[in-house]
């Protein structure tokens, strides 16, 4: 059995890894993928050489590149990811119930930080559910549904900028800086929990470790609603809460772009 190990500069969030996973699924010689997600790195055991392997990784275009390929007597044992499966049924519902929650009170509050934020809430959601209803599907299905993703999050993405647009330019009313503020700050919580639960699981898998980096990142979401929420009273004014929204989609639109890039 050989060891190849690659350097993976672009691989940063649940989303590069699905699209590694699936984009590798069909080559039948990999035994095990071991992602090392906070270095960027991947070691993958399999037979025969590594040709096929590399040309698959370089088509995503993550800038990757090939470190060591040799042989190995390491010893793959199986593992139980029972736990982890539950573990993330439980972040996936909590980004759920705060999607709901966001976009509903984004709506009344006339807030489109909070309605951005819902959305990334529900990008999220799709990432884990993604991982989770894939699993012992065809190759074929499982590029089906990322492909069905990607698209859906490219429309939410667009369809919020429009939105942003359209308020601007009709001049909508300030948004409501009291529930911007203290949803948000709901959410922080929300994703806080999400973390915790990820870190106290200790799991070096890639999807734990990749979802502990996507948390991550929408708690600086969280925080940045809420600055835009203050931002909003000390102006009077609505430019803070759309900018933020723009920053949201936007991250919305970029995940969709690299889920599309599976063929």
């Amino acid at each position: 059995m050989k060891k190849s190990t690659y350097n993976i500069k672009k691989m940063d969030c649940p989303s590069e890894e699905q699209l590694i996973r699936m984009k590798l699924s069909s080559i039948n010689q990999i035994e095990r993928l071991d992602f090392d997600i906070p270095n960027r790195k991947l070691s993958i055991y399999h037979s025969d050489d590594a040709n096929s392997i590399t040309s698959a990784i370089d088509s995503l275009n993550f800038d990757s590149t090939l470190l060591t390929s040799e042989e190995t007597l390491d010893i793959l044992t199986p593992t139980d990811d029972s736990g982890q499966r539950k573990l993330l049924w439980q972040v996936l519902i909590i980004n759920l119930s705060f999607f709901l929650i966001e976009i509903i009170t984004g709506f009344i509050s006339n807030s489109m930080g909070l309605v951005a934020d819902s959305l990334d809430m529900l990008a999220d959601s799709i990432v884990y559910g993604l991982a989770l209803l894939a699993v012992g599907s065809t190759v074929s299905r499982k590029v089906s549904v990322a492909q069905i993703s990607g698209y859906f999050q490219i429309v939410l993405a667009i369809l919020g900028l429009i939105e942003v647009i359209r308020r601007y330019l009709h001049q909508e009313n300030i948004p409501n800086f009291q529930t911007m503020i203290i949803v948000s700050v709901f959410a922080l919580l929300g994703n806080s929990l999400c973390l915790y639960l990820l870190q106290k699981s200790k799991s070096k898998e890639a999807h734990m470790e990749a979802s502990m980096i996507f948390t991550s990142n929408d708690v600086i979401i969280n925080i940045g609603v809420v600055i835009a929420g203050i931002l909003v009273h000390y102006t009077n004014s609505m430019i803070p809460d759309l900018l933020i929204g723009i920053c949201v989609f936007a991250i919305v639109g970029r995940g969709a772009f690299k889920i599309l890039k599976l063929k």
